[in-house]
């Protein structure tokens, strides 16, 4: 049995026997408000079969369960508004289509909570709208500073990189990202550009970015609901003056930071390792939060190298890999139920 809107909804499972009955609604009693009431938390997916397995790992399904909160996988050769019925939509995919199935879904049941918006994740999909956000925000009093390199967006002609690279002043090296996240492996792949002359190589569509030294470690700052984790990966290494003169042309590289990749244990420079300061980090996810309209996301972000308080975001990622998050199961669930404890307490007839 499922509540929504103070109304139930059967469910067509049928326990085996009376005492898995009894069982089953002592599990699945939470603290919504609702005295008396059992209530289980209904989530419908839909992911790719990679996010699918690197997401619903045992350890969350099994403390999800216990909790109250079923997945359930939404089956996308059917009409969305067959299945269900839903307290949560959970999603990662791509593509006009699916973003105007679940447009239409939000306007038919606008109590069932999407996570997240399609025309919010639309906005971090594109590089070039992706941290126009940051630059805006106000973190004074935050005990560090916060910006976004120097950025130039090419849409076409790489024989023209050069010569608008020169009149927007960027200073070389620079990193080469594709303009559109779209969840491919493509779109994660980035490219370093040494010298003035191989930017001509480059293929747009493509942001560029001015590299800045950092001491080789990026903070992943993973962001569910208020929640914040922020874990240490290796990066790329700095570039100093000399390695600038005696390298030329462009090196792609994979996607830098993954989970073999983590420098949590490594002997790092304290300078380097140093987390960036929590204030600093909950109100810039508490800003961006309300600004994107975004509930998962991560942040990376870099700490300039020979400063202490000068930080630089360098990109920002949709529903990242929660996998690789540390004790990602409790935070994801404590998230889930939150939403629901704020909409039944919102609910007319508790209040």
């Amino acid at each position: 049995m499922r509540l929504i809107g103070g109304e139930e909804h059967k469910s067509n499972e049928q326990p085996e026997n009376e005492n898995e009955s009894n069982n089953e609604q002592e599990e699945f009693t939470l603290g919504l408000g609702l005295p008396h009431q059992s209530t289980r938390l209904v989530v419908g997916y839909a992911l790719t079969s990679k996010k699918t397995k690197s997401f619903l790992q045992p350890k969350l399904e099994n403390l999800a369960r216990n909790k109250g909160i079923v997945f359930v996988a939404i089956d996308q050769s059917r009409p969305l508004s067959d299945q269900g019925p839903f307290d949560v939509i959970l999603h990662k995919l791509f593509g006009k289509q699916w973003r105007q199935i679940l447009e239409d879904y939000r306007e038919k049941y606008p109590e069932v909570t999407v996570l997240d918006p399609p025309s919010a994740i639309k906005h971090v999909s594109n590089r070039q709208s992706m941290l126009q956000d940051v630059t805006n925000i106000n973190l004074c009093d935050c005990h560090g500073k916060v910006g976004v390199p120097k950025q130039l967006v090419i849409t076409e002609d790489p024989l023209s990189i050069p010569d608008a690279v020169t009149k927007a002043g960027l200073v070389l090296p620079l990193v080469s990202k594709p303009l559109i996240v779209d969840g491919s492996a493509k779109s994660h792949q980035l490219s370093l550009a040494y010298d003035q002359l191989s930017l001509s190589k480059l293929d747009p569509p493509l942001v560029l970015q001015e590299f800045v030294n950092h001491g080789g470690v990026v903070f992943k700052v993973y962001i569910v609901g208020e929640a914040i984790k922020v874990v240490r990966r290796f990066s790329l290494p700095d570039i100093n003056k000399l390695e600038l003169l005696n390298n030329a042309g462009v090196f792609r590289f994979p996607r830098v930071s993954c989970a073999a990749a983590s420098a949590d244990d490594a002997d790092l420079d304290p300078g380097v390792a140093e987390l960036p300061p929590r204030p600093l980090l909950e109100k810039l996810s508490r800003e961006l939060r309300q600004r994107l309209g975004l509930q998962l996301f991560n942040i990376d972000m870099i700490r300039e190298h020979g400063t202490r308080d000068h930080f630089y975001v360098i990109d920002i990622n949709y529903f990242p890999g929660y996998g690789k998050m540390p004790e990602y199961e409790h935070v994801f669930t404590d998230f889930l139920l939150s939403l629901m404890e704020k909409k039944y307490k919102d609910y007319p007839g508790n209040k």
